[in-house]
């Protein structure tokens, strides 16, 4: 891989992504509406485009190629085909962000549990589907219309200094000011994944052969009721848990949502451990 585009990098792990290709020598154009600034400098090319308009995009990337498109910024069956239209014989490989949300609750779940390639496909915006069905119509038109390597990265949620939905920030707020948390299901398990992880993730995959689904996260798992300990640990502060009354929580999850990394595992990524940075990324917080 010596170019890559980049849909939506300049934050999170987009810019975790971006910056482990520039470290590996890649040259890389970063495609965003250009809203908001980068902390890359020089060391990229910028495309101004609205990826959500197939006009904007063919006219971006007009007489390019690329060794492979990144794209965090695809969430139905249209933006895919969007992908599909334009860059077409443009690049060997695309690479997509996807989520754990394509699978109902379960444990140590599998690639196999969701299967895009025989998924109902329909044509879908995202607005007019929730989170989980627009991701899982983004996937089953890669894999039943592409004409190009296609990789899905499924992951959960991602954590990290940078984390600007703030949600495991809530519950370190909530204990700093010792306001009571909600949980329908305590003992209910999730896995994470790091930002750097997500990122570097991400650019190796991209250098394999492999291609379809691909479920990334941490090794281990935690209950909602050990995290509330963790942060109770980091923060000096008790947590009350409510399971009745129904505040505000990121992580109210009804049952135990985690994903097995077995195959990524298999491929050759070696993944971090969640017990060795999730209490450092906690105090980090907490200070």
């Amino acid at each position: 891989m010596k170019t890559a585009l980049v849909f939506g990098g300049t934050r999170f792990f987009g810019v975790n992504l971006i910056e482990a290709l520039i470290d590996e020598g890649v040259s890389v154009t970063v495609a965003t509406r250009q809203n908001s600034s980068d902390p890359f400098g020089d060391k990229v090319e910028r495309l101004k485009v609205d990826r959500f308009d197939e006009a904007s995009v063919r006219s971006a990337v007009k007489g390019r190629e690329w060794d492979v498109v990144f794209d965090q910024l695809c969430f139905s069956s249209d933006d895919a085909a969007i992908i599909q239209n334009a860059l077409e014989g443009k690049m060997k490989r695309y690479v997509f962000t996807s989520t754990l949300s394509v699978y109902d609750y379960g444990a140590r779940m599998s690639e196999k549990v969701f299967d895009p390639y025989s998924y109902d496909l329909k044509m879908v915006d995202k607005q007019e589907v929730t989170y989980q069905e627009g991701k899982r119509q983004a996937e089953a038109y890669f894999f039943q219309k592409a004409s190009f390597p296609v990789v899905a990265m499924r992951i959960p949620i991602v954590l990290g200094e940078e984390d600007y939905t703030e949600r495991l920030h809530h519950y370190v707020r909530s204990a700093k000011e010792e306001k009571m948390v909600y949980f329908p299901n305590p003992d209910a398990e999730m896995c994470f994944v790091h930002q750097r992880e997500a990122g570097n993730f991400l650019s190796w995959i991209a250098k394999t052969d492999f291609t379809g689904p691909v479920n990334v996260c941490a090794n281990g798992y935690i209950t909602m009721k050990q995290l509330m300990t963790l942060i109770e640990n980091k923060t000096g502060q008790a947590i009350k848990i409510t399971t009745e009354q129904q505040l505000e929580s990121p992580y109210a999850i009804a049952e135990t949502w985690t994903l097995s990394n077995e195959k990524a595992t298999k491929l050759g990524y070696q993944f971090t451990d969640l017990e060795e940075w999730l209490p450092e990324l906690i105090d980090y917080l907490a200070k």
